[in-house]
């Protein structure tokens, strides 16, 4: 990463855009002298500049200004945006050194056109630059550069410089806050840039800036990026004035904080309260599109559908991929993949968004085939294709397949293995049970493995009940997250499976004295396009001692079918009887119940579920799918389960 803070005034002649100054008259170098005084007359040869740049004949402009002894600010700007637009770097350093040459090196006008120029033209470095050698800093200057850094992600040394300028007396504007808010939601220390974030809000609240949207705006997204969707909620609340842009950026805190219902109702509520006036964009409908499929609210997805079509969204790429997603995560895969053949353009987003569709639904083989495709049609896999596809090995059980893609990463397409890839190679090795291999990758990791590579050997810990490696991997973890109590409530289940009672006890007793608690089991489920939340404990759904009873009920007949309850999973000591009624209250079982309480007959009933599929509540499944005729979706954390007639689409592999 370019530390662009370590930067230091560079050597004039060592440049781009610094050479010797060429011998010049004396009557050209007094009117250098006065160039920040005094604007030049516009001369024939300035004028023909300035209009060949407006025609975007730039070589031929800069062909000119070779010619020109004096050229204007105006010139100056209009070649800088001539160079922007048409993208050229080499030009740029041509324009550059003239202007340096004719004196306006120390112009701040001129300097804050030509950060914004470098930042177009991904070249922050002589950016940053520009801003080291001009001595009189203005608003503007410093607007531009705290612009420029937290655009291209170089968030602390925004912050940074911000701190600079505050030092300085040079008092904030509205863009100052703006960016300097950007730069926390970039940044990579989300610890201290939290902390900034709200010393920079009270900034704003103190210098009466809570009125502006753009800044409120930002704020929420900032306490979005670090999952404070209180602070966020507060801020929306509080504005005065709302836009699209503002009304999208709660809409979105929601729907990637795991609050997908509020994401739907704030839409709802978007669309009534503003009339018809408040356009959705297409951010406002990827946000929209991710919270339907949190809670596979397939009809309601359909609808958000049509209204993408009648307002021509159709043809902007990240809304499409979210569609195919949408329908991917809501257990219709066919759909997702209607929606992905239509597309005119495909970016590589779109096909990432079909393969991890495949991987979700546990089709290995089907994902392979659209990631060798995509490589076929010349597009190259990004960091995000790896990980879908090895997701994909994962859940099929293509140990082979994966393995040889993971070391093509580097070999073959020259990306270096993220914490991520590391991560799928643990889970991919660890479900089919090689976990000696799985401990020797992150034995060999020369950096911290890091929680999600020691979380995905203690999944597959869990699944073949291997108390050793946990034990290693739950330590680790226990150091690395200490507050994530789905750790312990792992670490729990497999002493729980292995009737290591003791060691239950203790790892519970661990997460009271942290005053950690164990997240509880939600099932989501839509009937009637209406979204249905069900938990072991709800006092509030009116039917909840009707769909208790109809569990029971289910659970009693089954039983005489062959159905044995599973009770390894109650990570309590007591009697078998206690455990069998624990595991029926469920929620996967309870929203099971409620669908064919409350669905027609033949219809598919789809749900999902905020924890994985315990190995009981996937039997029963198996069972009703059965006795009930019924197709049964459930997506867990991890995948697609297709029940049908009995079996599952996991195969018992999940």
């Amino acid at each position: 990463m370019l530390q662009i803070q370590t930067l230091q005034p560079t050597n004039l002649a060592t440049t781009p855009f610094h050479h010797h100054h060429r011998p010049r008259c004396a009557a050209e170098s007094a009117a250098s002298s006065t160039a920040l005084k005094a604007p030049y007359s516009i001369t024939k040869i300035n004028h023909s500049i300035q209009s060949l740049c407006k025609k975007g004949q730039l070589k031929q402009a800069i062909h000119l200004l070779s010619q020109e002894q004096n050229p204007t600010q105006q010139t100056y700007e209009l070649l800088i945006q001539s160079c922007a637009h048409q993208k050229s770097l080499s030009d740029a350093f041509s324009v550059h050194r003239n202007l340096v040459d004719n004196g306006f090196d120390q112009d701040p006008f001129l300097a804050t056109k030509l950060i914004n120029m470098y930042t177009v033209l991904d070249s922050i470095e002589y950016a940053r630059q520009v801003f080291d050698e001009i001595t009189h800093r203005t608003i503007y200057v410093w607007n531009a550069i705290l612009r420029a850094l937290s655009l291209s992600g170089y968030g602390e040394e925004a912050l940074s410089l911000y701190r600079r300028m505050n030092q300085t007396g040079m008092p904030s504007d509205r863009f100052s806050y703006t960016y300097a808010l950007k730069a926390c939601v970039v940044s990579e220390s989300k610890l201290s840039s939290d902390w900034r974030g709200k010393e920079i809000h009270a900034h704003v609240l103190r210098h009466g800036y809570e009125s502006h949207v753009h800044i409120m705006t930002t704020l929420v997204d900032m306490y979005a990026k670090f999952g404070s969707v209180e602070n966020a909620n507060r801020v929306f609340s509080s504005m005065p004035a709302k836009n699209l842009v503002s009304w999208s950026a709660m809409i979105a805190c929601f729907a990637k904080n795991g609050r997908p219902f509020e994401a739907l109702e704030l839409f709802r509520e978007m669309m009534l309260e503003s009339g018809g006036d408040l356009l959705p964009n297409s951010v406002t409908m990827v946000a929209v599109l991710q919270a339907c499929a949190a809670v596979s609210a397939l009809e309601q997805g359909k609808l958000i559908h049509g209204y993408i079509l009648r307002k021509g969204l159709d043809s902007i790429l990240p809304v499409m991929s979210a569609l195919v997603t949408m329908y991917a995560r809501c257990g219709d895969l066919e759909l997702g993949k209607n929606v992905f053949n239509q597309m005119e353009k495909r970016d590589v987003i779109s096909w990432n968004s079909l393969i991890s569709s495949y991987a979700i639904h546990g089709l290995g083989n089907e994902a392979l085939s659209v990631f060798r495709e995509m490589v076929q049609l010349g597009l190259s896999p990004s960091p995000i294709s790896f990980v879908s596809v090895l997701g994909a090995c994962s859940h099929s059980g293509l140990v082979d397949e994966g393995k040889m893609l993971f070391d093509s990463l580097l070999k073959r397409y020259g990306i270096q293995p993220t914490v991520e890839h590391y991560a799928c190679m643990v889970d991919l090795l660890g479900r089919a049970n090689r976990l000696d291999e799985a401990a020797k990758i992150i034995a060999d990791l020369r950096d911290e493995p890091g929680p999600k590579v020691w979380g995905s050997l203690l999944g597959a810990c869990r699944i073949h009940c291997n108390v050793e490696l946990a034990e290693r991997a739950s330590r680790m973890l226990f150091e690395l997250e200490p507050t994530n109590a789905g750790n312990y409530v792992l670490l729990a289940d497999i002493y729980a499976e292995a009737q290591m009672w003791d060691q239950v006890k203790r790892v519970k007793k661990l997460l009271e004295a942290k005053g950690l608690q164990k997240v509880s089991g939600c099932s989501w489920i839509e009937v009637k396009r209406k979204i249905y939340a069900l938990k072991s404990v709800d006092e509030l759904n009116p039917q909840i001692e009707q769909i208790h009873a109809f569990v029971v009920s289910l659970s009693k007949e089954m039983m005489e079918k062959g159905y044995v309850p599973e009770t390894k999973v109650v990570l309590y000591d007591v009697d078998v009887e206690e455990k069998k009624r624990i595991v029926l209250g469920h929620s996967e079982k309870l929203a099971v119940a409620f669908g064919l309480i409350n669905s027609s007959r033949g219809e598919t009933i789809r749900i999902s579920k905020n924890l994985r599929l315990c190995e009981d509540c996937h039997t029963f499944t198996k069972f009703v799918s059965k006795f009930a005729n019924r197709e049964i979706l459930v997506r867990d954390i991890n995948r697609f389960h297709h029940f049908k007639d009995g079996e599952c689409s996991c195969r018992d592999y999940w």
